[in-house]
């Protein structure tokens, strides 16, 4: 009978080093090496421990399993997943993938200098901000914006700048809002310096809470989306051009964190958007760049010039500001709005705009194609589904779609799912009713190919 192994029959680190297969990477410093080893040692006490260890393989076996944790240690951690969850902002994935115009742009841009802030004309020192404006001015018709690294900073940095001396900000208790990687909007204010003042209550605010706000000394009204959850039944709240017209009254700011950042309202997605704000007379709108603007992360300030200037020369302005990539990406995407105002260049509202027919025809191509990867046990149809915009745009709006189900004889779903994930091209669907779902409402150009090449490496699996 073998004995069982030990400790003292694992091999030392320099005896790992020694290995001839080392000398195919030459390049590989030396501190890579070592730490490479110590892994794979490590990995090997922890089977030990838990006695999941039957012999201690070869050392050349050990030195080459060192070999491509080394070498992996250098390839990025990020790569392409093919997202076919039908969340179109999909906050673990990235949310909006850029415009085309603003891939083109990075690309062309991002490796070399540029313009950022220098007038070419004149050679003076210009404002990173002059151009977004310019841009933003030909979408939205607003003078000035100030542009920070995310909405949460636009919140803060706003609130800072305007109340930040203790000034009364009236918010509805029922926005008072926590959303994702604990953001609390009280906290915020707290942080801000700014005084809370909560009026209403959690399901009901009238135009008269406001106004006794008012009456106490509130001197900013606070709107805040509720970005992914709602409420329903015995609810009231109050109209963004009755809020506007009580601001102006009493000489208050009224301020919208509208957070989606959705610049107009279309078939697709309906509610509040940026020009609607604008046009209901709020003083300032707060959202974001990567959601619904389908843009590079930044949080975005827009509305009355004075008051984004006031903002924009807060000292910690300069601490929230993004660099020359973001304001390359957010200008191409405005750009692309300004050229197809129903979203058609910018990705994230091309895909939240499919129509029914177009994924229909999509998921039946794609059915007919995976089947013929000849997958063992592996059983494809075509199933209508409901998709999602995602990213906190709306708890309750939701997009009919089309997706490819799979079920498989051989594999469970949760399998299935984690073999299309781990695979090579990454694949991302969701499991509903023990089938893995393929919404294709959020297939990119080339997902479709890189779909067959994850489900043919199935059937190799099956095979092997």
């Amino acid at each position: 009978m073998a004995s069982v192994p030990s400790f003292r029959d694992l091999p030392s680190v320099d005896r790992l080093l020694a290995q001839s297969c080392w000398s195919q990477v030459p390049e590989l410093r030396a501190g890579l090496r070592r730490d490479a080893c110590r892994q794979v040692l490590e990995a090997l006490r922890r089977r030990l421990r838990a006695g999941g260890l039957e012999r201690v393989p070869p050392i050349e076996e050990l030195a080459a399993a060192a070999l491509r944790e080394a070498q992996s240690s250098l390839q990025p951690t990020l790569r392409r997943v093919v997202n076919a969850t039908g969340v179109v902002l999909h906050t673990n994935l990235g949310r909006a993938p850029l415009a085309p115009a603003a891939v083109a742009t990075l690309a062309e841009l991002s490796g070399a200098y540029c313009n950022l802030e220098i007038d070419l004309e004149s050679g003076a020192r210009d404002s990173r901000n002059h151009r977004l404006a310019r841009a933003m001015g030909q979408v939205l018709g607003v003078e000035d914006l100030a542009v920070v690294n995310n909405n949460a900073a636009a919140v803060y940095l706003a609130l800072c700048a305007l109340a930040g001396d203790g000034v009364a900000v009236a918010v509805s208790r029922g926005e008072l809002v926590e959303i994702g990687g604990s953001f609390r909007m009280p906290d915020i204010m707290a942080s801000s310096g700014a005084r809370l003042m909560e009026v209403g209550t959690t399901n009901r605010t009238r135009l008269d809470d406001y106004r006794q706000a008012l009456d106490q000394g509130a001197e900013i009204l606070l709107k805040v989306h509720r970005s992914n959850f709602d409420m329903v039944g015995f609810t009231e709240e109050v109209e963004l051009a009755e809020l506007a017209q009580l601001a102006r009254s009493r000489s208050a700011v009224l301020i919208y964190d509208l957070g989606t950042g959705m610049l107009r309202s279309s078939a697709a997605l309906s509610g509040e958007s940026v020009r609607s704000a604008l046009s209901a007379g709020v003083d300032l709108v707060l959202f974001s760049g990567d959601k619904l603007l389908g843009g590079p992360q930044a949080g975005l300030i827009v509305g009355r010039p004075e008051l984004v200037e006031r903002i924009r020369k807060h000292p910690i302005a300069r601490m929230l500001r993004p660099g020359k990539l973001t304001f390359l990406a957010l200008e191409a995407t405005l750009l692309a709005w300004e050229r197809s105002p129903e979203g058609q260049e910018v990705t994230a509202a091309a895909l939240c705009n499919r129509t029914p027919a177009e994924l229909e025809q999509l998921a039946q191509q794609l059915a007919t194609e995976l089947r013929a990867c000849g997958v063992p046990g592996l059983e494809v149809e075509v199933a209508e589904v409901v998709s999602t915009p995602g990213g906190g745009s709306s708890a309750l709006l939701s997009l009919p779609s089309t997706a490819v189900s799979l079920s498989s004889a051989v594999r469970s779903e949760e399998q299935l799912a984690e073999s299309l994930r781990r695979g090579e091209p990454a694949v991302l669907g969701r499991i509903e009713r023990g089938r893995v779902l393929l919404d294709v409402r959020t297939l990119l150009p080339g997902d479709q190919e890189r779909l067959l090449v994850a489900v043919a490496r199935l059937a190799e699996q099956a095979s092997s």
